[in-house]
């Protein structure tokens, strides 16, 4: 799973023009998911997204986490964090999980989430064409990929 996590003071989904998801401030997350994805990389990514320290405290340094903060969580799928570049210059998305292993590891990923920060958490609409809107707070975006873990 890959995932772009960023730091928000707003966020929403708008599909076919009715906003079906909107957050204050927290975390708007972009995640794609590949084939070689599973629960073990859901535990992984949302322990670390609970628990990242990218709020200020009240001296202004990010040493705060979203759960210090009672911030909300925004999560949208997004499968072209997969695309390979590599060759030529239309992006390959070879990589990226099929519909009927992707849709379900995303809604265990959102659950997850919700549960670790006892709040629901919003969500974009699996497989839709979607605007997302957000006001990036810092701005602080953090790219995370937990076939990696750097």
């Amino acid at each position: 799973m890959r995932i772009i996590l960023q730091r928000v003071s707003e966020a929403s989904v708008t599909v076919d023009d009715k906003t079906i998801s909107r957050i204050n401030h927290g975390f708007l997350i972009l995640l794609g998911i590949e084939e070689a994805d599973s629960q073990e990389d859901i535990d992984w990514l949302v322990g670390k997204i609970s628990k990242m320290r990218v709020f200020d405290d009240n001296e202004g340094k990010m040493n705060l986490s979203i759960l210090d903060r009672s911030g909300e969580a925004l999560v949208v799928s997004q499968f072209t964090l997969h695309a390979s570049t590599k060759k030529g210059n239309r992006p390959s998305f070879i990589k990226a999980a099929r519909p009927d292993h992707a849709a379900p590891l995303y809604q265990k990923f959102c659950d997850a989430l919700s549960q670790l920060l006892g709040k629901q958490v919003g969500q974009g609409s699996f497989g839709a064409m979607m605007r997302v809107a957000l006001i990036n707070d810092g701005p602080v975006s953090i790219v995370m990929d937990s076939q990696n873990r750097e």
